[in-house]
């Protein structure tokens, strides 16, 4: 066990800990910028048998952020590709490469053949599939999810802790969220992310230290700010899908109770409306500011203890440095029964850049 020394000596994993290791099923979800670090800690913690599924292929503009590839695996499937790399990284394990897509066909009989889910994908369609396969399987998901300059991270399902859909009950509409190929993203964040999703991974097989089952850590690479969310369990939503488990193949992801949801707006969309409270949820140090509107400061950290600077007779318009903290802010507000908030799609950048526009026309 030399190659597994370093963990060995730890007094809180031992030789044990390695074995608990050594005999786990870890299934990864897609082989991209979360995967794939994700994927490289995980096989050299030695993670026994690590699925890997993604249909998709290696294009020049992934090897920016994922970094298990390099120029010799240029239009090679990823999960193929991928393992190949891994093996070579450890030799000792298991690695089973999927290179096709998932489905609600594939989805429970590929869970559970695992003890734990990581998703690293990065689109609604497939988050939904993972949590809802996550639940009728009974099976501990690891969330990552990266925009721009942020990320967030959570575990759900965890001894019966809350879902994806406890903190999301419905994706949003269609071209409303746009993903990292649309808007880019900072390449080193999706390594932190996924190494920050191996490292649950981990925790919960060992069954030490404090996963993140009931929260959402949101992550900011521009100022290295955290802050750490609750989530709320929602009985309602999990029986939602348990209750659709027995047909759950049949169904056409992401139909299963998905309605639309319609929480995001534009600058374009509510500046020359009246009866708006725009409330800024980055830290106060953050820039760049916005000085052409009268605006309410509450970092999202700080939301929930200041409810009382939100105004009822008011629609409420959240942003942040990139739209994922208005968000999460919205949906936080909406487990409270808090209405008529929105979030900004983008965020200040945009705001400043739309009222500059504005005002030379």
């Amino acid at each position: 066990m030399e190659r597994y020394n370093r963990h060995i000596i730890l007094s809180e994993i031992g030789q044990k800990g390695q074995e608990k290791l050594n005999q786990a099923k870890v299934l990864v979800i897609g082989a991209g910028g979360l995967g794939c670090p994700a994927l490289q800690y995980l096989t050299a913690a030695g993670i026994g048998t690590i699925g890997i599924i993604d249909f998709d292929i290696v294009s020049k503009s992934n090897l920016q952020r994922q970094v298990l590839f390099g120029t010799s695996s240029l239009g090679k499937n990823k999960a193929i590709a991928a393992k190949q790399r891994l093996e070579d990284l450890n030799d000792a394990i298991r690695i089973k490469a999927y290179p096709e897509k998932l489905t609600a066909q594939n989805a429970i009989s590929l869970f559970s053949e695992h003890d734990i889910i990581v998703d690293g994908t990065d689109n609604f369609e497939a988050r939904y599939l993972i949590n809802d396969a996550s639940i009728i399987s009974n099976k501990p998901l690891v969330f990552g999810g990266i925009y721009k300059f942020e990320g967030h991270l959570s575990v759900f399902n965890y001894n019966k802790g809350p879902s994806y859909r406890c903190l999301f009950p419905n994706p949003p509409k269609a071209g409303s969220a746009p993903n990292c190929s649309e808007v880019g993203v900072l390449g080193v964040l999706p390594g932190i992310i996924g190494s920050m999703q191996a490292n649950e991974v981990i925790k919960i097989i060992l069954g030490i230290g404090q996963n993140l089952s009931g929260k959402l850590l949101c992550y900011n690479a521009l100022n290295l700010q955290t802050s750490i969310i609750k989530i709320k369990k929602s009985e309602n939503e999990i029986n939602k899908v348990l209750e659709k488990s027995n047909n759950f193949q049949q169904q056409n992801q992401p139909s299963i109770h998905c309605e639309p949801m319609s929480i995001f707006v534009s600058i374009q969309d509510v500046y020359q409306q009246e009866n708006i409270q725009y409330i800024d949820v980055r830290e106060v140090y953050e820039l760049p500011e916005v000085e052409e509107l009268s605006l309410t400061s509450i970092p999202l950290g700080d939301l929930q203890n200041q409810l009382s600077k939100l105004d009822p007779e008011k629609k409420k318009v959240f942003f942040c440095q990139a739209g994922v903290r208005s968000k999460h802010a919205v949906l936080l507000l909406q487990q409270l029964n808090i209405e008529n908030c929105f979030s900004l799609i983008e965020g200040a950048s945009s705001i400043n850049s739309f009222i500059t526009q504005h005002k030379n026309n």
